[in-house]
């Protein structure tokens, strides 16, 4: 370790199963991040969204990261977990030099780590992240890769603007101060959304979106109302998929509730016949079958087939109405939000996701309601096995 800029940089630390589970979680749940064309997903919006149960998969990893920090600086008490997200950089960001605790209110913060879950290069071009001084100087992100540095100024460092695609990151920062312990927060907020819920609750991991501005995203953060489009919409077309709902819609009035009603996802001139309760949760299920099944037939011939119709023209219609008002200008996203790799869409394979989904889903919710009662107890969260789920 150079102990003039103490930083450890670890290669191939998380594993490509946990790089892609965590991109699923962020980009079926991020909303507009802190700084313009970022965008973010934290375990209290997670917790927020009736989506608790994806804290699950963060655990372990933070888990690893705490000890490596601890180890590598030779910390004499243990550090507490000060801040937990997913962050992601897309077309037009960047950072200049700047130090992690430059502020007033942030210098409880004693060490970063920073996470890459997707490649530079081959997921996205431009962010490179770039130390002020000592070595090494440059670090161009590679999926599984981490950085842990000191949050303060002797690793002052700036990130690159994102040319193109986006820039994906888990990052913690870690603190000795045990009163800016970000688990005693969460568990306030686990105990008071899941209080009246047990494992008997059915779809009690159905996601709750948040109020519909933490998605209205404009690029560089312009007030101009035409470049504007509800990212959860946005994800979904980069997808393939467009939002049908069968209700008649009054463009003269506020729709802002509209993406809280139930929906139907349309694929070019098909109609999908699952009903999902909202947005989010079409989305949700959507990112969990390019996650989990698009290239696979292993769950395919234990469902039956997908049914699908032929969108008739006012239903087409319908759906060029929600376009109007939620995504307007398509090219616009497709310039933050590329499109999937596309495989052959199969909607008996679809269908085998929505079971997998629920399945997923129900898993890490047992899970969740197995270990408050343990997190509750240390005032910790924390990776625990269980043998049965």
């Amino acid at each position: 370790m150079e102990m003039e800029h103490p930083r450890l940089i670890l290669h191939n630390f998380l594993t490509e199963d946990e790089c892609k589970e965590l991109e699923f979680i962020h980009k079926s749940s991020s909303t507009i991040g802190y700084r313009p064309n970022v965008f973010s997903t934290t375990l209290s919006h997670l917790i927020a969204t009736n989506s608790s149960h994806l804290i699950i998969p963060f655990l372990p990893i933070r888990d690893r990261l705490k000890e490596k920090a601890e180890e590598f600086f030779g910390c004499e008490y243990e550090l507490v977990t000060e801040f937990t997200g997913l962050i992601s950089w897309s077309r037009g960001a960047s950072i200049g030099w700047h130090s992690d605790d430059n502020r007033p209110y942030l210098k409880q913060r004693d060490f970063t780590a920073v996470c890459y879950l997707n490649s530079y290069g081959k997921d996205f071009e431009g962010g490179l992240f770039h130390f002020q001084d000592g070595e090494p100087k440059t670090i161009a992100p590679m999926a599984g890769d981490v950085v842990i540095y000191t949050a303060d100024s002797r690793n002052t460092h700036s990130v690159d603007e994102v040319a193109d695609g986006e820039r994906l990151t888990l990052t913690l920062w870690f603190s000795r101060d045990s009163s800016h312990d970000e688990d005693a927060k969460l568990i306030l907020l686990l105990e008071e959304n899941l209080m009246h819920k047990s494992n008997n609750v059915p779809w009690s991991f159905l996601p709750l979106p948040a109020s519909d501005n933490m998605y209205w995203f404009s690029p560089n953060q312009a007030s101009n109302q035409d470049i504007k489009f509800d990212i959860r919409l946005g994800r979904l077309h980069a997808l393939g998929f467009d939002v049908y709902y069968s209700q008649d819609l009054n463009l003269t009035t506020d729709l802002s509730e509209l993406l809280m009603e139930p929906m139907q996802l349309a694929r070019r001139d098909q109609l999908l016949d699952h009903k999902f309760v909202n947005v989010l949760h079409s989305l949700q299920v959507a990112q969990f079958y390019f996650w989990k099944l698009c290239k696979s037939q292993a769950l395919t011939n234990k469902v039956q087939c997908g049914k699908v119709v032929r969108l008739s023209q006012s239903q087409s219609e319908k759906i060029a109405q929600v376009n109007s008002v939620f995504l307007k200008d398509t090219k616009l996203v497709e310039t933050f939000f590329h499109s999937a790799d596309q495989c052959c869409f199969e909607p008996a394979t679809f269908s085998a996701a929505i079971t997998a989904w629920e399945d997923y889903s129900c898993k890490l919710h047992k899970e969740i309601l197995l270990s408050l009662p343990q997190w509750r107890a240390h005032q910790a969260i924390y990776s625990i096995k269980f043998d049965v789920l």
